[in-house]
């Protein structure tokens, strides 16, 4: 039978399918990627987010206002950058004074809404809010595990699979809910006709609906982004997908049988409570004074940024013997300035670390699919790791057996023997991992190889894109290295969180690897040269791996063509990389606890206790595309990225237009989870390391039970004394012609909100490499240099 929707019905879906909207996606532990959690409220400005989350969350969106007053008394907000904050919150009628006075007023933390669950807990002292969390979780764990569990669930349609569960589960009875098995029994099998029926129950009005399914959705936690992430992967690849408002339901099934057992004493409290779901959402003066002191925090970041860009620039390298090319990733920036100042004639270049090749890719000896590359974009190849001189056979049997003695192990009729039995014998292996003996397994797979499905034209033109976008394409030096980088760490659930975000939470040599090979063929070359692009016939490629955790860079010479005559071009790269490796770790060591010799430093890496191997994006505030010219030679400490750009050689700006469109949208989710995991630890964050089990290998939750947690873990952030992470906005420098930048943004209107609505800073640089333009949003630019305003009218 088809079920037909009313118009109530119809908005109370409605009202569903937009709180689901304003949820982040999360992946998995495995890939692990930036997410911007604030990307559902991307539409609107800090304050009205602000006013959202406080209302559903009851989280804070802008630092404590101690965290700003810290800023002025260190002098590192000025009164012109408060002047500048409040003229981003133009409906705030207050003075420079009263934004100095209002950093020593913190006001009262904010309060969410309460749920059922809140109103039957005041009535029966029973925590209704964690148990029900607890029950969801208990199942979500299951339904999503990805091979942790002996036993998996049957994979099918998340609202038919909690129905299953949750008619069989006599926990609820067992805590005093009466009835709920049957009750969930008698629900549709269809999760929308089930969702309007509780909703219809509930008295829950179309006006209400969105934000107190937004609020449900909020105390869902990790599992509600972690089903986001599926509706989003889903949609690149053009399907469907329900899992979020599947369970969305499975919340609200329980508030409704709670709001049943207890309406006589929760009534006309839940009546009041719905009238204060209906009301719009508004910005208190509270929120709008944090929106104004946050923007004279950025406003101030930028201005540092621009002093910094004014320092004398390096003198240029006229004829390198090398050329690097690294991640953009922040942890590169600190890297590359120590790499050209060896003095070895080196020049750098900053590109996305997945170098152009997004590949579907099937490490050695294993048939799962891994995804390298952004996760904005599907995957345009297909790629594996094969070694021509052996089989993967016994590398197979081995994981097997591997696999299977784990499950031995972990199964309920011999988990008990096998303790007591073997348990002694483990006592070598705890040895040896607390003397990190045991190191980490990075870049060790053979060469991988690009199908053969993709021919010749192809390839030429894969080669050609990406020489483009790393603005190369003439003057090659002899020998030019791609290095990806990764993080070798061991026993770290997040350590996927420190890998190549471009790359898709994994390490970057086999996207370096792949451009490398590509790169090195000769019939790619000669392809190369009908498009424009002659690559010298001596200059070779190579692909390299640089750890971020050692600030050691391997180089891939066994991918090397055979008979090349390379061998002094190679001697200077490794001298310089050494020389590299040892100032980035003296410069780094600085920030890092119980870092103080290099060997400590070193032995981070294999050091299983460790929960802060490295700092990761920690810190990041800035991403300029422009020539290295502009930068090189100035400290930007690892804060920015740096993406090599030159507007004069990109025809039709398509360049510019993937740079805004791509990094610049994978850099702002990585800076704004690290705000998020900063500000609000408890919606966006992922808490304590030392507290964390891993559920169905699909993430973390903090104990034994309850909530998945989403986000950054507090040791990621925080040293135990301070934030190692200043929550700003992204500064985005570009130098290229601004009626360029605004064509595109008009083109774009999800990357425009960003900068329209102030999640992002965008600046154009001027003809001296300084900031001389500001985007106040919807085509408009203010000059900084004291001129007249520029003013460039959106189409």
């Amino acid at each position: 039978m088809v079920e037909r929707f009313s118009g109530p019905a119809l908005e109370i879906m409605a009202g569903a399918k937009t709180a689901a909207s304003h949820i982040p996606p999360l992946w998995a532990l495995d890939a692990t990627v930036a997410v911007n959690p604030y990307v559902g409220q991307a539409g609107e400005p800090l304050q009205m987010a602000a006013a959202r989350l406080a209302r559903v969350a009851g989280v804070r969106t802008v630092p404590e206002r101690a965290h700003f007053k810290a800023k002025l008394d260190a002098h590192d907000l000025s009164i012109g950058d408060l002047e500048a904050g409040l003229a981003e919150v133009p409906e705030l009628q207050a003075s420079v004074e009263d934004l100095i006075a209002a950093m020593s007023q913190e006001p009262a933390a904010p309060k969410t809404l309460p749920t059922i669950a809140d109103l039957a807990e005041e009535v029966s002292d029973i925590n209704w809010p964690d148990f029900v969390a607890e029950r969801i979780g208990h199942w979500a764990s299951g339904h999503y595990d990805v091979g942790q569990a002996l036993w998996p669930a049957p994979k099918t349609r998340v609202w038919l699979s909690w129905r299953s569960f949750a008619q069989r589960d006599l926990t609820p009875e067992i805590f005093g809910l009466t009835g709920f098995a049957s009750r969930v029994a008698s629900m549709s099998m269809s999760a929308r006709g089930a969702l309007t029926k509780c909703a219809e129950d509930m008295g829950i009005t179309a006006a209400a609906s969105e934000s107190y399914f937004h609020t449900l959705l909020m105390r869902l936690g990790g599992w509600a982004q972690l089903a986001s992430g599926e509706a989003f992967r889903a949609n690149l690849k053009g399907e469907g997908n329900n899992d979020i408002t599947d369970l969305l339901t499975a919340k609200l099934v329980f508030e409704a049988a709670l709001l049943a057992s207890y309406e006589d004493k929760i009534g006309e409290k839940w009546k009041e409570v719905l009238s204060a779901h209906a009301e719009p959402f508004a910005p208190s003066q509270d929120d709008l004074i944090d929106a104004a002191l946050q923007a004279a925090a950025d406003h101030a970041a930028a201005r540092k940024l621009d002093e910094t860009l004014a320092q004398p620039a390096a003198e240029k390298v006229e004829t390198p013997k090398v050329q690097a090319a690294f991640c953009i990733d922040v942890r590169s920036e600190v890297y590359r300035r120590a790499l050209e100042a060896t003095g070895n004639g080196i020049e750098t270049i900053g590109f996305a670390g997945f170098f152009g090749i997004a590949a579907s890719h099937n490490a050695f000896a294993s048939d799962v699919e891994e995804v390298r590359g952004p996760v904005l974009i599907n995957p345009g190849a297909q790629s594996a790791a094969t070694d021509p001189d052996a089989t993967d056979t016994l590398t197979r049997v081995a994981r097997r057996v591997t696999r299977a003695w784990g499950r031995f192990r972990l199964a309920a009729v011999s988990s008990f023997a096998f303790v007591e039995a073997t348990g002694p014998l483990y006592v070598g292996k705890l040895v040896r991992d607390a003397l990190g003996q045991k190191g980490p397994n990075l870049g060790k797979d053979p060469a991988p190889a690009l199908s053969d499905r993709i021919g010749t034209e192809d390839r030429v033109g894969m080669a050609g894109a990406i020489l483009s976008g790393m603005s190369l394409k003439s003057g090659f030096a002899k020998l030019i290295l791609l290095a990806g980088h990764g993080a070798g760490v061991v026993n770290n659930p997040h350590s996927s969180a420190l890998q190549c975000g471009a790359c898709g939470g994994h390490a970057g040599d086999v996207n370096a690897r792949l451009v490398a090979l590509l790169l090195n063929d000769p019939e790619v070359r000669k392809g190369l040269v009908e498009k424009g692009i002659e690559v010298p016939e001596d200059t070779l490629f190579i692909a390299g791996l640089h750890d971020t955790v050692t600030d050691e860079v391997m180089l891939f010479e066994q991918d090397l063509p055979a008979g090349h005559a390379h061998d002094a071009d190679l001697a200077n790269l490794k001298s310089a990389l050494k020389l590299a490796a040892k100032a980035t770790r003296t410069e780094r060591a600085g920030r890092l606890p119980r870092a103080e010799t290099q060997a400590s430093i070193l032995g981070r890496a294999s050091d299983w206790s460790e929960t802060r191997p490295e700092w990761g994006l920690a810190g990041c505030s800035a991403f300029i595309a422009a020539p290295r010219g502009r930068t090189a030679g100035r400290s930007l400490e690892g804060r920015s990225f740096l993406h090599s750009y030159n507007w004069q050689e990109d025809e039709g700006f398509k360049v510019l237009e993937l740079i805004l469109t791509a990094p610049v949208v994978v850099a702002s989710w990585i800076s704004l989870q690290y705000y998020g995991s900063s500000v609000a630890p408890d919606a966006f964050g992922a808490g304590n390391k030392l507290l964390h089990n891993v559920t169905g290998g699909i993430g973390v939750i903090e104990g034994n039970g309850g909530v998945l947690r989403g986000g950054l873990p507090w040791q990621s952030v925080h040293d135990g004394d301070k934030f190692m992470h200043d929550p700003l906005r992204l500064s985005v420098a570009v130098e290229a012609p601004r009626e360029a930048i605004t064509e595109i943004l008009n083109r774009h209107d999800g990357v425009a909100a960003l900068f329209d609505n102030g999640w992002l800073k965008l600046f154009a640089m001027d003809e001296e490499g300084r900031l001389g333009w500001r985007y106040k949003g919807h085509g408009q630019w203010d000059s900084l240099r004291g001129g007249p305003e520029q003013a460039i009218a959106a189409e």
